[in-house]
């Protein structure tokens, strides 16, 4: 073999071994099949489970892996490309939709479900009605003693307890209701849902501020009430807070505008090919996907299960 040959046949197979690279770093899912990572608000923990193996079972061949995180770090793992779909309950800010549209990645914002955010109390507190004006008052440090809002009260000072410092409940204290003001300096995140569950079953003048999704009594399939481990405050919009004016955050209520703190829950996604984090957002969008929602206590987006659900629980 000539030399020109000898070198003509090293480009050809150098260009096979390249192009054969290039083509396994392509991404191989599909809508129902293949392996995709995402992020989802901690939150969301129990729902986006359910939803993920639910649809496992459906399609075999397809694996989501989960990480349960912040939701800023949820979002962040999403800028970054680290993942294609993200749960939260913001949509992205327009920096956000400018950074990942230079990756050429063009993201949708689809609504999933309604969500409420209870306040959890020990078993041993005996106030159970608290208004807004007093929670934001709570949260900014104006009222810190059980006393100022029941005199008869024995517990002391007020404990409150979030999930994490850079969660979605963190965020909505701060922009929904103390108007973008900091919080307390006095106020503690234990790390997660359950450890917020845990703290306030343990300690008698605790507050917990946590998801509606975490605190439903798993054996009532009609969502009319809560784990038996805490108390769930009802919440009134007016000062004072009454029996007449205020609600617990039951899904119908939660559907009906009536209870003061809900908020949107999104998934972020960001899919140019339609592949399986598509597949599994459409999932979830479904009839089947809807229903899971509605079975873990709160709002489905879709308007006909939401209807008829506030029908049947009223």
């Amino acid at each position: 073999m000539s030399r020109n040959a000898a070198i003509v046949l090293m480009l050809c197979v150098a260009v096979a071994v390249s192009s054969c690279r290039n083509r396994s770093k392509q991404p191989t899912d599909t809508v129902s099949s293949g392996v995709i990572k995402i992020s989802a608000d901690e939150s969301f923990r129990p729902l986006i489970q359910q939803e993920i193996d639910v649809f496992e079972g459906l399609y075999p061949a397809a694996e989501i892996i989960p990480e349960y995180t912040s939701e800023v770090e949820a979002i962040n793992l999403l800028i970054k490309d680290s993942v294609r779909l993200a749960v939260s309950t913001r949509k992205l800010t327009q920096p956000e939709i400018n950074t990942l549209n230079e990756k050429k990645l063009f993201p949708k914002e689809i609504k999933i479900a309604t969500d409420g955010i209870a306040l959890i109390t020990n078993k041993q507190n005996t106030d159970s009605m608290l208004s807004l004006p007093n929670l934001t008052k709570i949260l900014t440090g104006k009222i810190t003693k059980w006393k100022e809002l029941d005199p008869q009260s024995k517990l002391g000072d007020i404990q409150v307890v979030f999930d994490n410092a850079n969660s979605s409940t963190v965020r909505y204290a701060i922009d929904s209701l103390c108007g973008g003001a900091p919080l307390y300096e006095g106020l503690s995140a234990q790390g997660n849902n359950p450890q917020v569950i845990d703290y306030v079953a343990k300690t008698p003048n605790a507050l917990g501020v946590i998801g509606v999704s975490w605190i439903g009594n798993k054996g009532d399939s009609t969502n009319l009430s809560f784990s038996d481990r805490i108390n769930v405050m009802r919440l009134s919009r007016e000062d004072p807070a009454m029996v007449a004016n205020s609600c617990k955050p039951f899904q119908a209520y939660l559907a009906l505008g009536r209870y003061p703190l809900t908020r949107d829950v999104y998934i972020l996604l960001t899919d140019p090919k339609s592949g399986l984090a598509s597949g599994f957002t459409t999932f979830i969008s479904s009839d089947r996907g809807q229903r899971i929602i509605l079975k873990s206590g709160i709002v489905p987006a879709t308007q006909s299960i939401r209807l008829v659900n506030v029908r049947e629980n009223l």
